[in-house]
């Protein structure tokens, strides 16, 4: 089998490079080592940046998402019993963010793909990635219970942390840049409307926690715990009785409870693969970063990251030029270093560090404070929530 561009997983990463090459007259074929069923459900971010959200109608995939998400303008910080509202468009010229799951951008892409596009194979596992460093980059594959061979002009890794694509870089070329929390996120799925029509972000003295939705029928919501904290070891009623403690205010706002159809623990790390491109193979998304999820940076990271490869491969086939492709590993590091720097912020913002002291403590209030006064403070954090200019 033979292609332009061999990409590697079909996450949304990889579902909307596949898109936009195939807008741009350049053919591609995905390989995805789950079944169809398994990328259409599996539950991820849901908040899109602006950028993001253009991306996809840009590119035809944003209908539905036009339709069934939900546009929100700001976000509601919440501390020592005090609500304040950042007002997204008002500080950054009209930006705002969507509440849209991942999983409904993948079915989008999916169903573009398999009606327009070129290949895209599921239960495909890539087993290795060869020849980088040559004109004519190979993936060999498991498909249908025998092995084959994608013989490619270039690669995109779009497989996530443990995918086989970053492996083909060579060890000695590498820089890795990480830091692990020592708490994670005790997320839940309920039946209830959200009891705010904006995501609210908690600083408590017991902990972090966030109030999200997926629907108006559906609230998504978030508890700070110890890090390898057992999802199953919390009842759902310790779990509302928490969220009700860290969600207090000093006026008449009230939680809503309802069912947990889910609950599962996330562990927040930052990760930062150097570089991202060697040869003909470009690593996209998780490959090659990850973002603890308080900045809600970890989709749109890979968005930007396909967009800044698909933009530089057009002005190689239009100009013959490979002063884009050249610069791709520097240019998507700029933004990600960005995004890396506001998730840092909007985590030891908002989180309590386990043995955190009283001058930690009040440290945390008056950087939220500062934020809750000063336009100049408010600002910096609306545009880097909105999203940071692809490259």
């Amino acid at each position: 089998m033979r292609t332009t561009v061999g990409i590697i997983g079909a996450g949304p990463a990889g579902l909307l490079l596949t898109r936009l090459l195939h807008n741009a007259g350049i053919d591609s074929v995905v390989l995805e080592s789950r079944d169809r069923a398994y990328v259409e459900r599996r539950q991820r971010a849901g908040i899109l940046e602006q950028g993001t959200a253009d991306v996809l109608r840009a590119a035809g995939a944003g209908a539905r998402m036009d339709r069934e998400g939900l546009r929100h303008d700001g976000i509601e910080l919440r501390f020592d019993r005090r609500r304040h509202r950042v007002d997204f468009p008002a500080l950054t010229g009209g930006r705002s963010v969507m509440v849209y799951a991942q999983t409904e951008v993948c079915k989008d892409l999916i169903a573009l793909q398999l009606a327009e596009g070129g290949p895209l194979l599921f239960e495909a596992e890539a087993l290795a990635v060869e020849d980088v460093g040559t004109d004519a980059p190979r993936v060999r594959f498991r498909h249908e219970g025998r092995e084959d061979v994608l013989e490619c002009e270039y690669v995109v890794g779009c497989d996530g942390f443990w995918g086989v694509a970053r492996k083909a870089i060579p060890a000695e070329l590498v820089q890795v840049f990480e830091r692990t929390y020592p708490f994670g996120w005790l997320g839940i799925l309920a039946d209830v409307p959200p009891s705010h029509d904006e995501l609210v972000y908690a600083r408590h003295d017991r902990g972090f926690a966030l109030l999200s939705m997926r629907s108006p029928s559906v609230s998504r919501l978030y508890l700070q715990v110890p890090d390898g904290t057992d999802a199953e070891a919390w009842s759902d009623e310790a779990i509302w009785d928490e969220l009700e403690r860290r969600f207090e205010t000093a006026d008449d706002w009230r939680l809503e409870r309802g069912p947990i159809t889910q609950k599962s623990v996330t562990p927040m790390r930052s990760y930062v693969h150097e570089p991202m491109r060697h040869g003909r193979l470009f690593l996209a998304g998780d490959a090659a970063h990850i973002v603890p999820p308080t900045g809600a940076k970890g989709l749109n990271l890979a968005v930007g990251d396909v967009v800044t490869f698909a933009r530089a491969l057009a002005h190689r086939q239009e100009t013959g030029s490979p002063e884009l492709l050249d610069a791709y590993s520097e240019t998507c590091l700029r933004r990600i270093w960005q995004a890396e720097r506001f998730s840092y912020d909007m985590t030891t913002l908002l989180h309590r560090a386990p043995g955190a002291t009283g001058f930690e403590d009040r440290l945390q209030l008056a950087r939220l404070d500062r934020i809750a006064s000063s336009r100049a403070a408010e600002t910096d954090l609306a545009e880097g929530y909105t999203g940071f200019p692809f490259g």
